[in-house]
């Protein structure tokens, strides 16, 4: 009932910067929250960043405060994960979700998904 379609994937090198786009359509009024996740070969999958599409709260993991921001458009319709400082650690595929929460389970955003976009940092 909720698509959600990610770009902006792409090999970078280490310092780099990469802007991922998530773009949601369908029954859009089934969540309030929309972020980010990220799986690497032999890792589980980890939430990155999430926001509740009031726009005034966000959640960021540990390892990204700092580098990456995340965003929405005015219709909040996109959302956007800016990744400044980019290390090979931040490789991986890189999901974006939805999902209903409330502001402080904001890091488990999650139950609709993306197809992924792959993201890869080279030394």
């Amino acid at each position: 009932q909720v698509q959600l379609v990610e770009s902006g994937g792409g090999s970078v090198q280490a310092g780099g910067s990469l802007r991922l786009s998530c773009a949601a359509s369908g029954k859009t009024w089934s969540y309030n929250c929309m972020g980010w996740f990220r799986q690497a070969p032999g890792t589980e999958r980890e939430a990155v960043a999430s926001i509740m599409t009031s726009g005034v709260f966000t959640y960021y993991a540990d390892s990204v405060k700092g580098r990456f921001t995340i965003s929405q458009d005015n219709a909040k319709s996109t959302v956007y994960l800016q990744m400044d400082s980019l290390k090979p650690d931040d490789t991986a595929i890189y999901y974006c979700a939805a999902g209903a929460v409330s502001v402080r389970s904001l890091g488990r955003c999650s139950g609709y998904w993306g197809q992924g976009t792959q993201v890869t940092v080279s030394s």
